[in-house]
């Protein structure tokens, strides 16, 4: 089958589930109580690769594609400086998480909502941090459109990464958190000069092992990602 292809059988097969096929999205998904959490949504948005392609190639790596990604802003309260994929919390006007990720991916890089292809929406995970149950949307940018910051206060970058990049076994490392004795590990992706962890890259991993496109990594290399 075809990159695109493996996407759309994955948001079919999404529809059908009520649990994870990730451990580590499961433990999100009830990480927090669905009676007093808000719900959010987060736009995983798939496209033909731009001009700046990766260098690395293997075989079963898909190089044609890439996906979108956001900086935020260091001076947010909730997940300053993390990359994120476009998404926010539902408003009242949103006819679900898919017109909520759309609109808010619209409102955080400029890009044309028309212009995208909802594949499917992936079960709701916990967000612990912030109390959010958020529905990640799978997306096929069918009519790209120019991305950009629109609001500083929001973002400090916007930038697509060539999925190969993320699949290169050297941009890998396992992302580890401590709390007092303890210490929570979760795969992360070093691409584009920042690390991406934490619940996205958590879910970005989830996604690219289910779609079969990861190769063999060493997951002792570790990572302290910096608060």
């Amino acid at each position: 089958m075809s990159a695109y292809a493996d996407l759309q059988a994955l948001g079919v097969a999404a529809a059908a589930r009520t649990t994870y096929f990730d451990a580590n999205l499961e433990l999100l998904r009830r990480s927090v109580d669905p009676a007093t959490a808000r719900r959010a949504a987060v736009l995983i948005l798939f496209g033909n690769l731009d001009d700046k392609p990766s260098d690395f190639r293997s075989a079963g790596v898909p190089d044609e594609l890439d996906v979108l990604l956001v900086e935020r802003a260091a001076t947010l309260n909730d997940h300053p400086g993390q990359v994120a994929f476009p998404g926010g919390g539902l408003d009242a006007t949103d006819s679900g998480p898919e017109a909520a990720a759309l609109r808010e991916a619209r409102e955080e890089t400029g890009l044309d909502p028309d212009g995208v292809v909802v594949l499917g929406t992936l079960p709701e995970v916990g967000l612990p941090v912030s109390n959010f149950l958020v529905t990640p949307v799978l997306g096929w940018w069918d009519r790209p459109t120019p991305v950009d910051v629109v609001d500083y206060g929001e973002s400090a970058s916007v930038f697509r990464v060539p999925v190969a990049d993320l699949l290169d076994p050297e941009n890998r490392r396992t992302a580890v958190m401590r709390h007092g004795a303890s210490a929570h590990r979760s795969p992360a992706f070093l691409v584009n000069g920042v690390l991406v962890w934490g619940f996205t890259g958590i879910i970005l991993n989830a996604v690219l092992e289910e779609l079969g496109w990861t190769l063999p990594w060493d997951s002792s290399r570790e990572i302290v990602p910096v608060l």
